[in-house]
């Protein structure tokens, strides 16, 4: 009976299903705009430190040909969330932080004469239909924290509405508020008051590892979005200076603040592997790396682009490979081998499909995936005849080798691009590379395999339809005299950006001017509509000192927001305050300034209905100096 018993359990327990002790933990670290050469992973840089992005190479499997599902970032992250591609979701453009709700991808009516085709109007915010997989992971009973970047819509369409048990910083814009040094803008985040000079991936680092103690005995869904190395381009100051030193001006890549960037990033990897090895989790733990797109060389940053991506051509914002081909490791402890690397095909929409599979969860009824289980290369074999398809409608024409609205397919070594009536008399054009002969996209092979394109635009036809995407058209109102074929690929200058809307000339608003929304006032009561992340109400406020209240009333929906005093010269400070209900109510707010005020700013919770305000007040001390502003 002795050798029965325990015998018998141990074959039961060997029998039965992955139980809810086994399931692994999964962690997701997503880079932002970090390039396939911005790593030390495939011997293309010599000025970039990844230490760490090597310890999860050392522990698992790197793909040489990892991609993104697009050449920017939120439709990417819609891809990992839902396993579907950015053609079915409509999600093509990092657009999540609009104030405008559109959920449906839809075409314009008409388009500038100079243009060949009306490029679709995309979604601001991933539809909390779709059945994300934190939504499934949370159902087989993991616990489930989001960290870092969103971007694909604030709430009700925020993390917190899609699976996540947790979101920290809780912000919808498409980098860090502010800066990555703090003092930040966030909301509702502020820096450790004990650490100066916080860097936002050293806290985001500290509350993922808080989130993996807190979870260490049950299964976690850890998402580490992380900011870096998306714009703005700023870093510690230490690192800035080490890699001033190191830089070689004849390198493509030398950029002391971007090096700089990277090596926090790789820093915030390394603390999560410190932890899941103190925790001793490691052991249970899958970890995806990759990056939301291709590195960025558009921008300026110490005089030059933040990064290069070569030998690749181009880079975020365009089908060529820089814009899509990014770093990839998957580290699963007893499926992929430590240290191995593989050549197969992979793709963002691809993750979701290979963990259901993996850890034995079956899709929700009805619940469809556009990526495959790629389980058969974890376990080193091969994907063959698999196809990778990204779908990008737009032209980004301040990007270098920029193309006009396009998709793309791989397969095996081939590569097939087709620009929508782009060719003579609105046909399509087609751009044919070897990528295992031209890794740089030089030699376009259209007009040498007729047979091989019309292969491969088959598969392309065959997905937009299956995906039922919302394609260009050919735009009614092109006029051939205005089109001027020589300017494409070359980088046009930006358009200046719209001056944030504001109020200065109307009197009736007293002063007050609107940032990042439009301000308007009727019947005695302020309007505030086309609220951005950052939008805000801000006074000069000088003449007030020391210890003030600030009062007003207001109505919106609920929500945590803060109002801002910035001291001349000085940096700004913030009092949080929170919205309940939806009718009118009065906020009061206790600024401990000890000098001048300076500006003060009333931030307002970003949302698509109105917001109303009655009036505001500022009062200074007892009895000290008082502005009322009933507009």
């Amino acid at each position: 009976m002795r050798l029965f018993l325990p015998t018998t359990l141990l074959a039961l327990f060997i029998m039965l299903p992955l139980s809810f002790a086994a399931q692994p933990n999964v962690i997701i670290i997503l880079a932002d705009d970090l390039g396939w050469s911005d790593t030390t992973l495939y011997g293309t840089t010599k000025l970039y430190q990844t230490p760490n992005v090597q310890r999860l190479a050392q522990r698992g499997m790197t793909f040489t040909r990892a991609y993104s599902a697009s050449p920017l970032c939120s439709p990417t992250r819609s891809a990992i969330l839902t396993g579907l591609n950015p053609a079915r979701t409509g999600i093509t453009v990092p657009n999540g932080h609009m104030p405008q709700v559109i959920l449906q991808a839809t075409l314009p009516k008409k388009a500038a004469p100079d243009q060949k085709v009306l490029q679709p109007t995309p979604p601001t915010r991933l539809k909390t239909e779709y059945r994300t997989l934190a939504e499934t992971l949370h159902d087989a009973g993991y616990a489930t924290g989001h960290f870092g970047k969103w971007h694909l819509g604030p709430e009700p369409y925020s993390p917190l509405q899609q699976g996540f048990d947790v979101d920290v910083p809780h912000h919808p814009g498409p980098g860090p508020a502010g800066s990555y040094v703090a003092p930040w803008k966030f909301a509702d985040f502020d820096a450790d008051p004990n650490v100066p000079d916080q860097h936002i991936e050293d806290r985001m680092a500290k509350e993922a590892v808080a989130f993996m103690e807190k979870h260490k005995g049950a299964p976690f869904y850890l998402n580490y979005w992380m900011f870096s190395v998306h714009a703005p381009f700023d870093a510690k100051k230490a690192l800035i200076e080490k890699y001033r030193t190191r830089v070689d001006p004849k390198d493509p890549q030398h950029s002391p603040t971007y090096a700089a960037m990277v090596e926090s990033m790789d820093d915030a990897i390394g603390t999560l592997l410190d932890a899941l090895d103190r925790l001793k989790i490691a052991d249970n733990t899958i970890i995806i790396f990759t990056s939301d797109n291709g590195g960025n060389m558009y921008d300026t940053v110490d005089g030059t682009t933040p990064t290069s991506n070569a030998p690749l051509r181009s880079g975020k914002g365009c089908l060529f490979e820089g814009g899509t081909h990014v770093p990839g490791v998957i580290v699963w402890p007893g499926i992929a081998k430590a240290g191995a690397r593989s050549d197969a095909l992979v793709q963002s929409d691809d993750y979701y499909p290979t963990l259901l599979e993996a850890l034995a969860l079956k899709p929700a009824p009805g619940q469809i995936f556009d990526g495959h289980s790629i389980l058969p290369a974890l376990k080193g074999g091969d994907l063959p005849g698999k196809a990778l398809f990204q779908y990008f409608p737009h032209a980004s024409t301040s990007v270098p080798d920029w193309l006009p609205p396009g998709v793309s397919v791989h397969r095996d070594d081939w590569k097939l691009i087709r620009l929508f009536h782009a060719g003579e008399n609105g046909a399509h054009r087609y751009l044919l590379f070897n990528l295992h002969d031209d890794p740089g996209e030089k030699t376009n092979l259209a007009a040498q395999k007729p047979e091989l394109v019309k292969e491969l635009d088959t598969l392309i036809e065959t997905f937009l339809k299956d995906t039922h995407a919302v394609v260009p058209v050919p735009n009614p109102a092109f006029d051939p005299k205005q089109y001027h074929p020589e300017l494409e690929g070359k980088p046009q200058p930006k358009a200046k950006a719209k001056a944030p809307a504001k109020d200065d000339s109307d009197p009736a608003m007293q002063g007050w001017k609107a940032r990042d929304c439009k301000a308007t006032v009727k019947n005695s009561i302020v309007s505030v509509t086309n609220i951005g992340f950052e939008c805000f109400l801000g006074f000069s406020a000088s003449k007030h000192s020391g210890p003030t209240t600030a009062k007003f009333r207001i109505k919106a929906r609920p929500g945590t927001s803060h109002f801002d005093w910035v001291p001349t010269g000085g940096k700004a400070q913030r009092v949080p305050f929170t919205l309940q209900g939806t009718d009118w109510q009065e906020i009061s707010v206790t600024l401990p300034a000890t000098g001048p005020l300076g500006i003060v700013r009333l931030y307002l919770p970003m949302q698509e209905q109105p917001v109303e305000i009655d009036w505001i007040e500022l009062r200074s001390g007892d009895g000290g100096k008082v502005t009322r502003t009933d507009f």
